[in-house]
C-alpha cells in the first residue's frame, strides 16, 4: 500500500548538540583526501609503484576536489620523498649547437654559477695584470730580441752574398728586393735602359739566379716567425695557465666528488688558456672589434660561453617538487628556447634555455588537467614521447612541424624520472582508452572521484576538519555547531540522500565562504545557522529568476496549471530544469485521449520531434505495460494520444510515463484524477514504480505552485518509494507537511498511486480472470473490452456493406439469364 510519508521522512537533519565542537576552530586540520577511499588506493598504487607507465589518470566531475584533493595528497608524500638533483646547461666546447647538461646534488648548481662567476671575474682581473707585468714583458722582449737577432743576421748574410754578385739586398713592405749594382751604386731605371741589351741580359741572369737565395732566406725568415709565435704562444699559454690554474684549483678540490663538472672544468680552463687574448684587454667592449660596445651587449657575449644556466634549482625545495601546470602549452610544459634581440637580429644561446613543468617536476611529481594536454598543439605527443624515452628534450615546436630551417640549439636530452598525474572527466579517459593505443601503456592507474561519501560519524568529522581547514587558510569566520550541523545538511541535499554526502566541496567550500561574508557584514565573530539559512536563501534568489517568473505566469492563469479539482485524463507531471547554476521544478500538464482504432499509444512529443529517446522509450514501456496487463484475452485496440501541454521545447526522460500511464488509465476508466496531487516516477513493463533524478526539485516546484495558487490541505505529490531515501526538502515544505497543508505519498506500483490520484481501488484480478466491479482495473478492462468489440463489429459491418452490392449484382444477372433462357 501507497503511505503518507511524516515530515521526519522527508528531511535528515542534525542536532547541533551532539557535535563535539563548539566550533570549527576546536577542530584539528583536515589531513589527506576526505571520501575518496577508492581514489586513495589508486593513488597510493601508483605512486608507489616504480615501473614505467604506471602513471595516473584522475577521474571524476568538477567540484568534487580533484585537483586540490591530489596536490594535498602528494605535497604530504612528497615531503618524505628525496630531494631531486639540479640541473644546469653549460656550454660544449666541441659541439657549441649542443649545449651540456649537468646534473648536480640539491643546491650545488647555483654554487657552480656562482663560482663560475667569480672565476671569470678574477680571471679578467687577473691576466691583464699579469700581461702587463714587467716580467713577462722582459720575458717577451727577450724572445722577440732574439727572433730579430737571428732575423738580422740572415739578412746580413744574404746582403753579402749580394755585394760579392754586385748587387744589393733591400727590405721593403713588400718583401725583399734585389737591385744590381754599377760601380758600387744601385743602378736606377734609366740607367738601366741605358745599358747596352747585352749588359742588361746579364744583370737580369745574375738577378734571377740570386733571386733563388733571396727565396730561401724568406723562407727562414718564415720559420723564425712562426717559432716566434709558437714561443710566444707558449709563453701566452703559460702565463695564462699560471692564472687560472691557480684561480681552478679550489674549484677542482670543490667538485672531486662530480666527475661531470670536473671535466667541464678542465674543458674551461683549457680554452681560457687557449683564448687567453679576449682576457688581455681592460676596456669594456666586444674583444676583437675596433669600437667599445655598453654593457650588457657585445661586450659580455664572448663569454657569456663561460657561465652556467642553472635550469632547475632544488636548493629551497624539501622533498620531491610537486608541480601543478595549469596551463599546458608546449613551451610551458617541455621548455623553450627564448632569443633576444642584437643588433636587430633574434639570437638565442644556451643561457636562454629556460625549463619547463617537466625538468621543475623531475624526481617528483607533475599534475595537469587533460583537456588542457589535449586542446594544445603537440603536447600529448610530446607527453607521450618524453614518457616513453624517459628524457625530456627542449625543442622549437616549429620543428616538430618543419616550419623551421634556420640553425638553432639542440640541447642534450635530460633524464626524466616523473610520476605524472593527469585531472580529467571520465568521458575523456574511456575516449583516450578506446581510440590512443599507447594510452593505456602509459596511464596504467586509473583514480576514481566519487561524488559522494557516506554520511556517518566519520563523514560528519571529515566535513569539520574540511571547513574548519577552509576557514583557517582563507581568513574565514569560523562555524559554530549550529552552522556545521546546516552544512553538513546541504551536503545531504546535495547528495540528493538521507545516508550520503556529497564530495562536490567546491559547492560546500562556496556556501561557507558566503556564510562567512553574511556574518562579517552584521559583525558576528562566528557563522550562525541564521547565516548559512542566509547565503542559501541569497544564493538561491540570485539565480531563481525564471523559476519565478514561471510561478507567475501559473497564477496568472497563462499556464494551465490546476492544483484543484479533479478531471479526466489529465495529471500533474513533474519535471525539472536546469540553468546550470540551479535547477528548479515545475509542474507540467499531461493529457491523454482515448478512441477506437488501432494505432495504440501515440506520443505527440515524439511525431513532433520533441522527445528525447528516452522519452520515447518510456511511452514505449507503458504500451508494454497495458498489454500485458489488459491484452490477455482480447487484443489491445485504441488509439491514444499523449502530450505534455504548453511545452514548446525538448521533453527527456522517462520520470513522466507513471503519470502519462494514469492520465490514460483515467481516460479509459473515464474516472477524474485528483489535480491537487502530482505524480513523478518511472515505470517497468509490470507496473513498478522506478526512481528518478531531482525528487526534492519535483516537490518544492508543485509546493510552491500550490503556494501562489492556494494551499488547500489536500494537495502533494506520490513519488517512488525508492526515492524516500533521496528525500531532502527545503524546511518550509517539511513544516507544511507537518501543519497538515501539504502531503507527500511514496508509492511503490501503479496502482497505489492511481489509487491516491482518483480515490477509488485499482483492484486485482480475482481467481475468475475479473477484477472487481467498480475498481479501477475493471473500468479500464471493460473499456477496452468494448472498443475491441466495438471496432470489431464495425468491421464485420463494413465488410458486409462492401459485400451487399455485390451480392445484388450477382442477383440480376441470374435473372437475366433466366429470362433469357425461358425465351
Amino acid at each position: 500500500m501507497a503511505r503518507s510519508l511524516p515530515p521526519e521522512a522527508l528531511r535528515r537533519t542534525v542536532d547541533p548538540n551532539t557535535l563535539p565542537l563548539r566550533s570549527t576552530e576546536e577542530h584539528p586540520p583536515l589531513a589527506g583526501l576526505i571520501g575518496q577511499p577508492r581514489a586513495v588506493a589508486a593513488l597510493e598504487f601508483g605512486l608507489d609503484i616504480p615501473d614505467q607507465g604506471f602513471n595516473i589518470y584522475v577521474a571524476g566531475p568538477p567540484g568534487v576536489g580533484r585537483m586540490t584533493g591530489v596536490q594535498m595528497f602528494l605535497e604530504a608524500r612528497a615531503k618524505t620523498q628525496p630531494t631531486p638533483p639540479d640541473w644546469c646547461y653549460v656550454y660544449n666546447f666541441q659541439d657549441p649547437s649542443r649545449p651540456r647538461a649537468l646534473r648536480l646534488p640539491p643546491g650545488r648548481g647555483r654554487e657552480l654559477q656562482r663560482d663560475m662567476q667569480r672565476l671569470i671575474e678574477g680571471v679578467r682581473r687577473e691576466i691583464p695584470r699579469v700581461f702587463e707585468s714587467d716580467e713577462y714583458n722582459a720575458r717577451r722582449e727577450a724572445i722577440l730580441k732574439e727572433i730579430n737577432q737571428q732575423r738580422e743576421e740572415i739578412l746580413k748574410r744574404l746582403n753579402q752574398r749580394a755585394m760579392a754578385q754586385e748587387m744589393m739586398v733591400e727590405v721593403t713592405p713588400m718583401g725583399i728586393a734585389v737591385i744590381p749594382l754599377l760601380g758600387g751604386r744601385p743602378i736606377t731605371d734609366q740607367q738601366f735602359a741605358a745599358l747596352p741589351p747585352a749588359m742588361q741580359e746579364l744583370l737580369r741572369r745574375r738577378r734571377e739566379a740570386f733571386e733563388e737565395e733571396v727565396k730561401q732566406a724568406l723562407k727562414e725568415i718564415r720559420q723564425l716567425e712562426r717559432a716566434a709565435q709558437e714561443r710566444l704562444r707558449r709563453l701566452n699559454r703559460e702565463v695564462a695557465l699560471f692564472v687560472v690554474g691557480g684561480l681552478m684549483d679550489d674549484l677542482f678540490e670543490k667538485y672531486r666528488d662530480l666527475p661531470e663538472v670536473i671535466a667541464y672544468l678542465q674543458a674551461v680552463q683549457e680554452d681560457i688558456v687557449e683564448n687567453v687574448d679576449q682576457f688581455r684587454s681592460r676596456e669594456e667592449g666586444a674583444p676583437g672589434l675596433p669600437f667599445p660596445l655598453p654593457l650588457p651587449a657585445l661586450g659580455e657575449m664572448a663569454l657569456r660561453k663561460y657561465t652556467v644556466n642553472v635550469l632547475v634549482d632544488n636548493a629551497e625545495q624539501q622533498g620531491a617538487p610537486v608541480i601543478i601546470e595549469w596551463n599546458p602549452t608546449f613551451p610551458n610544459v617541455f621548455g623553450r628556447l627564448e632569443k633576444e634581440s642584437l643588433l636587430g637580429v633574434l639570437h638565442t644561446d644556451f643561457t636562454l634555455i629556460r625549463a619547463g613543468a617537466l625538468h621543475r617536476a623531475n624526481g617528483g611529481y607533475l599534475v595537469m588537467p587533460v583537456e588542457g594536454v589535449l586542446v594544445n598543439p603537440f603536447v600529448w605527443e610530446g607527453l607521450k614521447r618524453a614518457l616513453r624515452q624517459r628524457a625530456v628534450e627542449i625543442e622549437e615546436p616549429g620543428e616538430r612541424m618543419g616550419l623551421l630551417t634556420t640553425r638553432t640549439l639542440d640541447p642534450e636530452p635530460i633524464p626524466l624520472h616523473v610520476k605524472v598525474i593527469l585531472i580529467g572527466s571520465p568521458l575523456l579517459y574511456h575516449l583516450l582508452y578506446l581510440y590512443d593505443e599507447e594510452f593505456s601503456e602509459l596511464f596504467k592507474v586509473k583514480a576514481d572521484f566519487d561524488v559522494e561519501m557516506p554520511w556517518d560519524e566519520n563523514g560528519m568529522q571529515d566535513y569539520i576538519a574540511l571547513i574548519g581547514t577552509l576557514c583557517r587558510k582563507e581568513g574565514l569566520c569560523h562555524l559554530d555547531a549550529g552552522a556545521v550541523a546546516r552544512v553538513i545538511e546541504y551536503g545531504g541535499r546535495l547528495a540528493e540522500d538521507q545516508t550520503r554526502l556529497s564530495t562536490r566541496f567546491a559547492e560546500v567550500a562556496d556556501l561557507v565562504r558566503e556564510a562567512s561574508f553574511w556574518a562579517r557584514k552584521t559583525g558576528s565573530p562566528l557563522v550562525t545557522a541564521d547565516h548559512v539559512r542566509q547565503a542559501l536563501e541569497a544564493k538561491v534568489y540570485r539565480s531563481n529568476l525564471i523559476e519565478e517568473r514561471i510561478r507567475q505566469l501559473i497564477a496568472e492563469g497563462t499556464l494551465l496549471i490546476d492544483v484543484e479539482g479533479a478531471k479526466v485524463g489529465q495529471v500533474n507531471g513533474l519535471s525539472v530544469l536546469d540553468l546550470g547554476d540551479y535547477r528548479f521544478g515545475r509542474p507540467n500538464r499531461i493529457t491523454a485521449t482515448v478512441a477506437l482504432g488501432r494505432e495504440g499509444v501515440i506520443d505527440i512529443e515524439r511525431e513532433a520531434r520533441l522527445g528525447g529517446p528516452i522519452h520515447t522509450k518510456g511511452v514505449l514501456i507503458l504500451s508494454g505495460y497495458l498489454a500485458s496487463k489488459y491484452a490477455q484475452d482480447k487484443p489491445l485496440t485504441l488509439s491514444a494520444r499523449l502530450v505534455f501541454e504548453q511545452s514548446y521545447s525538448g521533453v527527456e526522460g522517462d520520470s513522466a510515463s507513471c503519470a502519462e500511464l494514469c492520465a490514460l488509465l483515467s481516460a479509459l476508466a473515464d474516472v477524474p484524477i485528483r489535480q491537487g496531487i502530482a505524480i513523478t516516477g518511472s515505470i517497468n513493463q509490470k507496473g513498478e514504480l522506478q526512481a528518478i533524478g531531482g525528487v526534492n526539485e519535483k516537490i518544492e516546484g508543485f509546493y510552491y505552485t500550490c503556494k501562489v495558487k492556494g494551499l488547500t490541505g489536500e494537495q502533494g505529490v506520490i513519488i517512488p518509494e525508492a526515492n524516500v531515501r533521496n528525500l531532502m526538502l527545503r524546511e518550509e515544505v517539511v513544516e507544511a507537511v507537518r501543519e497538515g497543508k501539504f502531503h507527500i505519498w511514496a508509492a511503490r506500483t501503479v496502482d497505489e498511486a492511481i489509487e491516491i490520484l482518483t480515490g477509488i481501488p485499482a483492484g486485482e484480478r480475482g481467481p475468475d480472470g475479473r477484477y472487481p466491479e467498480g475498481t479501477i482495473n475493471a473500468r479500464v478492462d471493460q473499456r477496452l473490452r468494448e472498443m475491441a468489440e466495438t471496432l470489431q463489429r464495425f468491421g464485420r459491418e463494413e465488410r458486409g456493406e462492401r459485400k451487399a452490392p455485390e451480392a445484388r449484382e450477382e442477383g440480376r444477372g441470374n435473372a437475366g439469364g433466366g429470362n433469357m433462357s425461358v425465351e
